[in-house]
């Protein structure tokens, strides 16, 4: 029948048109699926670096034995490790009061009592100055040694108010003598001209800036550039 032929024609083009649009459909879809794909790794790719990143800095914030603060900034009681006692307070030191270079200390040698420290320096010492105000008989310290003292620490330049003290803390203070301020180390370790202190010492130590706090000081209560006084009673040697 002539008529047949056209029908079957466009229902022939009608079916390509169909298969065509379907693999379009289908080419689309896995286009989709492939950037999906690529996008979702380089998602996860993002997230693996962001996390050793993270992971990475964190790192660097955890303190070690390199990253520790240096001798010259750190403050004798900022590494304290005290032994574990409970606080107490102390009664003032007692007895006849010394006086060495612009320094005085009252109750001098009462080891049982708080001195009481102030200072009327002026100049900026060149170097450590010291004056035993009881000479202890017992274990001799060395610059290396772990030590446990009570100290009271004033400026050298009018000091009239500790600036730190264990004794105010209500616990004696221990830690090792490579940990804080040179003039701390020295003063009580020993070094050329200074020699060591012994168990059941007290010594007062005159320290200039620069084995102290030097130019950055430790504000508030540390002006930069300051000269120290520390009273310190050696307990004991680690």
């Amino acid at each position: 029948m002539p008529t047949d032929k056209p029908r079957r024609e466009a229902a022939r083009r009608h079916l390509e048109r169909q298969l065509e649009r379907r693999q379009e459909r289908d080419a689309a879809r896995k286009k989709f699926t492939l950037i999906a794909s690529i996008v979702g790794t380089l998602v996860v790719i993002a997230v693996v670096v962001m996390v050793i990143v993270m992971a990475g800095n964190e790192h660097k914030k955890t303190p070690t034995a390199a990253s520790s603060p240096s001798a010259s900034t750190t403050s004798p009681a900022a590494i304290d490790t005290p032994t574990p006692a409970p606080s107490k307070s102390y009664a003032p030191a007692k007895g006849a009061s010394v006086t060495f270079n612009g320094v005085t200390v009252t109750g001098a040698a009462d080891l049982a009592g708080v001195p009481t420290v102030t200072s009327k320096g002026t100049t900026n010492p060149a170097k450590i100055e010291y004056k035993d105000l009881v000479i202890g008989t017992s274990t001799t310290a060395t610059p290396t040694s772990n030590v446990t003292v009570q100290y009271v620490g004033v400026l050298y330049k009018g000091g009239k108010t500790p600036f730190d003290s264990s004794w105010g803390r209500g616990v004696p203070a221990t830690f090792a003598l490579t940990g804080v301020v040179p003039g701390f180390t020295q003063g009580i370790g020993g070094t050329t001209g200074v020699p060591a202190m012994k168990v059941g010492g007290r010594r007062l130590i005159i320290m200039p800036s620069a084995l102290g706090y030097g130019a950055a000081g430790r504000p508030p209560t540390i002006p930069a550039n300051s000269p120290l006084v520390f009273v310190v009673d050696l307990t004991s040697v680690g």
